[in-house]
């Protein structure tokens, strides 16, 4: 008998694993990051990247509505993104913020060196310290911050032409309308 039921050790095990997964899995997703659209950034001054001459801070975007991207040279998805982010940069009037996330030192000039440069201004966020603010979880991710400073939007992944077109200008249009 005690042979006959340790067969099925296994499949109960894996019965059990499967249910816990299933629960998990069919639990309520959490918003990453919705705690922070429709509140200020946080209060931040990066320094500048390497290889650029000013860093970025709070105070710079609060003059218009703008787009954050957090960036770094090692991230593939950034740099299928990161010709597209030229293309709204030379004809587009939205500025375009960069923040260099958990890069090595060099890493962000040097890529941008290859690729151009489509940032007004770009901060220093090697440690991390922004990001944990912003509760970045993967990158590319673009926030969209009105002239007030407050956060209105997060896109996470790369920002290609029907994002734009169907979910980031709409939304830039709106903003302005507003101020």
């Amino acid at each position: 008998m005690h042979t006959y039921l340790s067969k099925f050790v296994p499949v109960f095990a894996f019965c059990g694993l499967a249910v816990l997964f299933f629960i998990s899995a069919s639990s309520e997703p959490k918003s990453v990051g919705a705690g922070y659209l429709d509140r200020p950034l946080p209060d931040f001054n990066l320094t500048p990247m390497v290889g650029t001459d000013t860093g970025l801070s709070r105070q710079d975007l609060l003059t218009d509505v703008s787009m954050v991207n957090v960036f770094a040279s090692w991230c593939g998805a950034c740099k299928r993104e990161h010709p597209y982010l030229m293309e709204l940069a030379a004809t587009t009037d939205v500025p375009i913020y960069g923040v260099n996330w958990k890069d090595r030192k060099g890493g962000g000039k040097l890529f941008l060196t290859r690729a151009g440069n489509p940032y007004r201004s770009i901060g220093d966020d090697s440690l991390g310290v922004l990001g944990d603010q912003l509760n970045v979880t993967g990158i590319p991710e673009t926030y969209i911050v009105d002239g007030f400073g407050q956060i209105r939007y997060r896109h996470i992944g790369p920002i290609t032409k029907i994002v734009w077109q169907q979910t980031l200008l709409p939304l830039i249009s709106t903003l302005r309308g507003q101020s």
